[in-house]
């Protein structure tokens, strides 16, 4: 496959849910999640769904997307607001971002999403912003600092990374999906990452939201 044919657009849609959902019947609410699961399947477009019930006081779940344009992203969404279940969700977060060749070499960045691998138990979505002196390094000092980055990541072959880029289309430089089995990998690798020299470079990398993989249909029922 092409370079150019590989590219996608990432959205990570959050939502949160009404109380309301919750005073419907249980057979409704049933029927009700499996018309959404039918919308996204026939949509053609790649998604998978994580809850983050009980983990974050600003979402429910999580829908993530890899589409190739941003539009076919869009419709999805619009069908889901136009199901029953579309009408007691509230978007609470929403990062946009697409894949693109790394600048330095040797970066791993396993795209496990994109490239079919079977889902983890668990996604961190990490949005972050790196400072404008990084940017004015010469890229040999850059590629430098980033060879010790990539060293660190590779000690910890268990987690799934996903990079992509976010300039000039949402208001963060990268974003960062690690997926990951047990969660206290994921730790162990930031508390590495934490001192590397890039660290020192970075402005902004919260939050850090942590998923549980569900499908759609029993995710929706555990809402409540």
């Amino acid at each position: 496959m092409s370079e150019e044919n590989n590219q996608y657009y990432f959205n990570f849609s959050f939502f949160k849910v009404d109380p309301k959902w919750r005073w419907m019947a249980d057979l409704a609410k049933e029927e009700s999640a499996k018309e959404v699961e039918n919308v996204i399947n026939n949509s053609g477009i790649m998604y998978r769904t994580y809850s983050n019930l009980g983990l974050r006081d600003d979402a429910d779940f999580l829908i993530w997307f890899a589409a190739k344009s941003v539009e076919e992203i869009q419709r999805v969404i619009e069908k889901i607001y136009k199901t029953v279940f579309g009408k007691y969700i509230i978007p609470s977060r929403t990062y946009l971002s697409c894949t693109r060749p790394s600048l330095y070499v040797q970066e791993q960045k396993a795209h496990g999403f994109v490239t079919g691998s079977d889902p983890k138990k668990h996604v961190i979505v990490y949005p972050f912003t790196k400072t404008r002196e990084w940017y004015l390094l010469p890229k040999e000092k850059r590629q430098e600092i980033m060879d010790e980055h990539i060293e660190v990541s590779k000690k910890y072959p268990q987690v799934v990374l996903n990079t992509t880029y976010s300039f000039g289309i949402h208001d963060e430089d990268f974003m960062l999906a690690f997926e990951v089995d047990n969660i206290r990998d994921f730790q162990d690798l930031i508390m590495d990452l934490r001192e590397t020299e890039v660290s020192s470079y970075v402005k902004n990398d919260i939050p850090m939201i942590v998923c549980v993989k569900k499908d759609i249909v029993p995710m929706i029922s555990s809402l409540g």
